[in-house]
Formats: C-alpha cells, structure tokens, sequence
C-alpha cells in the first residue's frame, strides 16, 4: 500500500470512530495518528534488524504522543488510539485489525516469560481507559475489556470483561461490531456481588428480629404460666 492510501485509510479510521472530529485536516494533530505513523517505519527497520534506529524513531514519538508502541510489536489495519496519553504497547504485542484503546491501557508482559510474553489481541477488541493486560494470552474477536481491569489470563471471542482481575461477566457469541464506541455500559460483578451481600444481611436482620419476637413472646407466655 502507498503512503497516500495508507494515509487516507487512517484518516477514514480516526473519523469513523471519533464523533470529535470535523474534518480531515484535524486528524492529522492526532497522538493515534502521528505515532502510528512513526511505529509504521520503526518496524520496518526492527524486521531488518536495524534495532538502535527503530527504537530511536519509537522513542521520539512517544515523548512527543505519550503513546509508547514498542517497534517489535505486530500491528494489524484499523487500531485507533483515543486520546493515547499512557498507552504502553509491548515487544511481542500482537494486535489485529479495527481495535480500539484508550489512554492508559497497557498492553504488558509479566516480566516471567522467554519469547513472546505480550499479549494478542484479534480482530475488532476495545480496550476501555485504564485497562491492563499483562502476559501472553489471547483476546478473542470482538471482546471488551471494561475501565480500569486488570486481565491476566485469556478471554475467549464475543465476551466482556470487567473487574480486578479482569472476570468474563457477558459471552452470548453476539458480535459487537466495529462502531461499538461504549465503554461505559458495561455490567459491574463486584457491585453484583455486594448487593447479594446487601439483600442477605437484609434477609437475616428480618430472621433475627422475627425470632426476638418470638422469644419474647414465650418468655411472657411463661411468665403468665408461672402466676397461674
């Protein structure tokens, strides 16, 4: 693909998936845009085993973008950016087409493994701002990882992920589609769970007054036994 074309792609990219932008020309001050175009050149230099220049070229654009993708990283079509202040993308990153992240997702090993230690993630994932991702397991397709979670083991397609560590709290295989931009409705397992907490206690306080009830009752049955 061409320099024009590859360009005219990203910009398609960038407009489809952020209702901010009002023309063309405003893409090109974008973090996501500017450094993915740096990562573009730095890689091809990583392949030929140019690894001072690459990571020369990745360096500058993450002290300009705060975005740091590391030139090892494989890096499919489409991956938007939002914002990108924090984003941390590893060596063995694997990353497919249309995926989406916000600022502050890490893309992380666990500092443990040999060889490929980054995460991978397919085709048409979001990852909400804050998430992190640490270790080399697979999201599947279509998958969401809610704000602020941490996932430590694989995701399968089609499910959304939420929570410390990240738990699956949707897998209905239904597709979320490429525009799918909410990274806010998403389902909350620890506030699941404290309302099961909540409607427990509340179910025992009810028990226990029901039984204090009951007691006082026989203690004054008693009583009146005794007078007789």
């Amino acid at each position: 693909m061409g320099i024009i074309s590859y360009i005219r792609e990203e910009i398609q990219v960038i407009r489809e998936r952020d209702p901010a932008i009002k023309s063309n020309m405003e893409v090109f001050l974008y973090p996501s845009f500017r450094v993915i175009l740096r990562y573009r050149l730095a890689h091809k230099l990583y392949l030929k085993k140019h690894y001072f220049l690459a990571r020369w070229i990745s360096q500058r654009g993450a002290r300009k973008t705060g975005i740091e993708i590391h030139p090892g990283a494989t890096i499919g079509k489409g991956l938007f950016i939002d914002h990108g202040s924090g984003v941390i993308i590893g060596e063995t990153t694997v990353i497919g087409d249309n995926v989406t992240l916000y600022q502050g997702v890490t893309l992380g090993g666990t500092g443990k493994e040999q060889g490929k230690r980054h995460p991978t993630l397919e085709d048409n994932v979001m990852v909400s701002a804050g998430a992190k991702i640490l270790g080399s397991f697979t999201i599947g397709e279509n998958s969401k990882i809610g704000a602020g979670s941490v996932v430590l083991e694989e995701v399968p397609p089609n499910c959304t992920v939420v929570g410390v560590p990240g738990r699956i709290v949707k897998m209905d295989n239904k597709k979320v589609p490429r525009l799918d931009m909410d990274q806010i409705h998403l389902p909350d397992p620890v506030l699941n769970d404290i309302k099961k907490l909540q409607d427990e206690n509340l179910r025992l306080n009810r028990q226990l007054h029901k039984l204090v009830k009951e007691l006082r009752c026989l203690e004054k049955k008693g009583d009146y036994d005794e007078d007789l």
